[in-house]
């Protein structure tokens, strides 16, 4: 997934940076034998969600030479430390517990075939402690001609998986578990409880990926996936249950200046469809920062909650809790305990003993190194200035990433790498920078509390 960052490198290097077989759900849709739902009507139910994994096996690369210089080429994901990153993360999954686990999307490097498979593998234990797991992939995910591994000074072509292969290897994961699939997309939806359904809809565009040479980053739901969706949300209303759609790509805009390829390609209709059937809030990723947009449409809100990448500091993930007798939704933004999970299984790395920092040192250099090197060569500002304004970026960058923006905003205007961008001449840097930092009245991105009541039946 080409996030928000590595889409501003360009900009700031040239600058620079039951069966229930849902007898309404379209006849085109495939439906299969579903598992009883375990969790009851009335009944509270806690979701986990993470997105943009970004996980590449052990067994594509060395940790040689050509690895190290694809990782610090790269747009700050953590992949020198991905195998501890989702060990950590499947371990807290494991001993919290939620009743649902949801990934959506980039579960991958580069899609990797072996890369899927050891994920798969790790995810059992997640489901072995009781929490359903579902999941959908990204753009990055499937057929995609970037698949690589890494030998020494060398990168070598490695295999990525198709539609059927990726359904096989997390068939446990979700199609297994369908109510219904969609035809004309890799969309299903499944009812982990008869009153919060989920709609997993594979919004990403990868049809095309060998001919372009590169995976798409726009996203799409196709007409007919809008009408299985719109199917599904009739089944929903006389059922009495609410439909959270779970994607990847973005319902709304969640930058002021970065947007395209990020929202979704067909926005306007689908938050059209959404809002018919109260389809909100939804999750998704894809643009790597923790953030909540709403959107108007028809006289109703809609919510897009992104939950940060957790491959990019601070490794967040969500917390969802449905308060049943309050017909309330809750969201909280939470981060993996990698220092914890380190000391429990006896590490010596220093790197994984102190991670909060260590990560956040890590991406915070992909922002400083890239200001840095393109303003030391201006001779519009003294060596000062350009440590200043290179130290705001990464500051800025970090904050955005983490959704702290509201937290973080004082400290970051009264530095004097703020004043230099802000007094520089208008560009995307200078504007990405303005909007990050916000204004005094900046959503709170890390917490959300919302209304969430049932439909009559």
């Amino acid at each position: 997934m080409l996030n928000i960052f590595q889409k501003a490198l360009p900009v700031l290097t040239a600058l620079t940076i039951s069966a229930l077989v849902l007898s309404g759900c379209d006849s085109k849709s495939t439906s299969v034998s579903a598992q009883p739902a375990s969790i009851g009507h009335g009944e509270n139910v806690t979701l986990a969600v993470a997105t943009d994994i970004h996980y590449l096996s052990g067994r594509l690369t060395d940790h040689g030479q050509a690895f190290d210089t694809y990782v610090y080429a790269g747009d700050g994901k953590q992949l020198n430390y991905s195998e501890e990153l989702v060990d950590a993360f499947t371990r807290q999954m494991a001993e919290e517990r939620p009743d649902v686990l949801i990934l959506s999307g980039d579960l991958t490097n580069n899609g990797e075939l072996e890369s899927h498979e050891d994920l798969a593998k790790k995810l059992q234990k997640v489901e072995q402690s009781g929490t359903r797991v579902y999941v959908i992939p990204g753009n990055h995910d499937l057929l995609n001609p970037w698949a690589r591994s890494f030998k020494g000074e060398d990168q070598y072509k490695a295999a990525s998986v198709t539609e059927k292969e990726f359904t096989e290897i997390y068939g446990a994961y979700g199609y297994d578990e369908a109510v219904s699939r969609d035809s004309s997309s890799l969309s299903y939806l499944v009812k982990p409880s008869d009153d919060l359904w989920l709609l997993m809809l594979d919004t990403s565009k990868y049809k095309n990926n060998a001919k372009l040479g590169y995976p798409e980053t726009g996203g799409e739901l196709k007409t007919g996936t809008l009408k299985w969706i719109e199917d599904c949300g009739q089944e929903a209303e006389k059922a009495g249950a609410r439909i959270i759609p779970v994607m990847h790509h973005n319902l709304t805009d969640h930058s002021d200046v970065v947007k395209e390829g990020f929202t979704l390609d067909n926005a306007a209709e689908v938050q059209d469809v959404f809002a018919r059937y109260g389809m909100t809030p939804s999750l998704s990723g894809h643009i790597h920062i923790q953030n909540i947009a709403s959107v108007e449409k028809g006289g109703h809100q809609l919510t897009d909650i992104v939950t940060g990448a957790q491959s990019v500091s601070p490794n967040r993930y969500g917390w969802l809790t449905y308060d049943a007798s309050a017909h309330e939704l809750h969201y909280e933004a939470r981060i993996t305990d990698v220092e914890g999970w380190a000391k429990r299984n006896g590490s010596t790395d220093g790197n994984l003993l102190s991670f909060r920092n260590y990560s956040r040192t890590f991406f915070a250099g992909f922002g400083y190194d890239m200001a840095f090197k393109r303003l030391s060569v201006n001779d519009t500002y003294t060596p000062e200035q350009v440590e200043a304004m290179a130290r705001t970026m990464a500051d800025v960058n970090v904050s955005y990433f983490a959704g702290t923006q509201q937290q973080d905003r004082a400290v970051i205007k009264a530095s004097e790498g703020y004043r230099l961008w802000a007094e520089s001449e208008g560009d995307f840097t200078k504007n990405y920078v303005e909007s990050i930092v916000g204004t005094e009245d900046a959503q709170n991105n890390l917490s959300l509390t919302t209304e969430f009541p049932l439909p009559a039946k």
